[in-house]
């Protein structure tokens, strides 16, 4: 056991150059906001260029169409005076300039500001204080901050995501920032880690690891790289799922005979029994509310998705379209689920009102899995196979934008999006 983790920490430890996420996307909203973002004036102090980054990710959501800028003498600041005449004749209808100044501490500061040009007027900026290391992060925020600006809905771009990595036979945990940059490993094994799953602060992981050669339940603080068993009882222990206030953690266990499911604390202690069916249960996740868990269960015969009280008590069927729906995820306005529905063949991402009961079909992969909302609800990530290879993709709760996220020489899987940073 002692060489088993000396290898997990020193495979964590490696680098991993040829992990990171490459996105293509692959669709895009047909009204997308045509907005121009000037190359912030001193930026080349600090490549690969704040203004590039703030494009790709305001690109990305598929509500954005980024314009061309050229290279403008000299280079307009947050404290130039806008020519709005001149930026409507380059069709933009929103303006972003910048500035970027070394600091006497060896630091930097970035100003922006955000207009908006059909309006002709300023809608606001801010000014950040970063580091070289910081640069990725800072024009997350600034690309945060002209996402709520103009959509009125919070941006993600500064939130992270999880996933598993399998390359022959070695699985990693890796924990990217949500344009698939900055990757880091979490933990490295030679048997398979699945179901990560975010705690609601984004400190902590829990995931199951096969590492002792079973399914065990482990909870992995990102702060300090510590970790501690959760569920190690006879049988599987799987599907952990947090609850909102971060204390407890809705699990399925086999150690009373069949998968049925059990609240937890985060600690491990205080096992407390749900479900007393006759089927399988699995794959809980709380609502919004803590008050309800949705969960997967055979019970009727097939797979459908169910809920149930969080306290325990009588389960009620969700899905009814189909005779295959599995692995539930609530948005966090509690109003949609997602899950993996059979529809001819195919296993695809499916979306529920909760209120209207309108369901719809969102992807036309064949092989979806493990589907995963971002944090504001308009973004689903998801796992899918493409040429018999695990890749991960992202589609709007529309379905009109579609992203496509590989690795080289990998096979992705299991991602889960994390929540907004506080």
């Amino acid at each position: 056991m002692r060489v088993l983790i000396a290898a997990l920490v020193l495979m964590a430890a490696a680098s991993s150059a040829t992990a990171q996420l490459s996105i293509e996307i692959t669709g895009a909203g047909a009204q997308r906001i045509p907005i121009a973002i000037a190359p912030f004036a001193g930026e080349g102090a600090l490549p690969p260029g704040i203004s590039s980054i703030v494009r790709a990710d305001l690109e990305r959501s598929g509500l954005f169409r980024g314009l061309e800028v050229p290279a403008l003498v000299p280079p307009p600041t947050e404290s130039s005076n806008v020519n709005y005449p001149e930026w409507r004749s380059r069709l933009a209808d929103a303006l972003v300039v910048g500035s970027i100044a070394a600091r006497p501490d060896g630091r930097f500061e970035v100003r922006f500001r955000l207009h908006d040009v059909v309006k002709q007027v300023s809608l606001g900026g801010v000014a950040y204080t970063l580091t070289q290391q910081q640069v990725r992060a800072t024009a997350h925020r600034i690309a945060d901050y002209v996402y709520e600006k103009l959509t009125g809905e919070k941006g993600v771009f500064s939130t992270r995501i999880a996933y598993v990595v399998k390359r022959g036979n070695r699985f990693e945990l890796q924990i990217a920032d949500a344009d698939g940059a900055s990757e880091e490993t979490a933990l490295a094994s030679f048997e398979p880690i699945i179901s990560p799953a975010w705690s609601p602060d984004g400190r902590r992981l829990a995931y199951v690891s096969f590492e002792n050669k079973k399914p065990v339940v482990y909870v992995h603080s990102l702060l300090d790289g510590k970790r501690h068993v959760v569920a190690n009882f006879k049988g599987s222990n799987s599907a952990p799922a947090w609850s909102p206030d971060g204390n407890r953690l809705a699990v399925a266990l086999s150690r009373e005979g069949g998968s049925q499911l059990f609240l937890i604390n985060a600690d491990g202690s205080g096992a407390r029994r749900l479900t007393n069916s006759s089927g399988i249960d699995t794959e809980p996740v709380f609502a919004p509310d803590g008050q309800t868990i949705y969960f997967t269960s055979d019970r009727g015969g097939s797979p459908q998705i169910y809920r149930m009280p969080a306290s325990g008590g009588d389960a009620q069927r969700v899905t009814f379209e189909g005779s295959y729906n599995v692995s539930p995820r609530i948005s966090r306005d509690g109003k949609n689920l997602a899950y993996i529905a059979r529809n001819g063949g195919k296993f695809q991402v499916a979306l529920l009102d909760l209120a209207t009961r309108q369901h719809l079909i969102l992807t036309d992969s064949d092989k979806d899995e493990s589907p995963s909302f971002a944090p504001n609800g308009r973004m689903i990530l998801l796992a899918t196979v493409v040429g018999g290879r695990g890749v991960l993709s992202a589609v709007s709760s529309d379905g009109r934008v579609k992203q496509r996220l590989s690795v080289a020489a990998g096979d992705v899987r299991e991602p889960a999006w994390g929540p907004f940073i506080q």
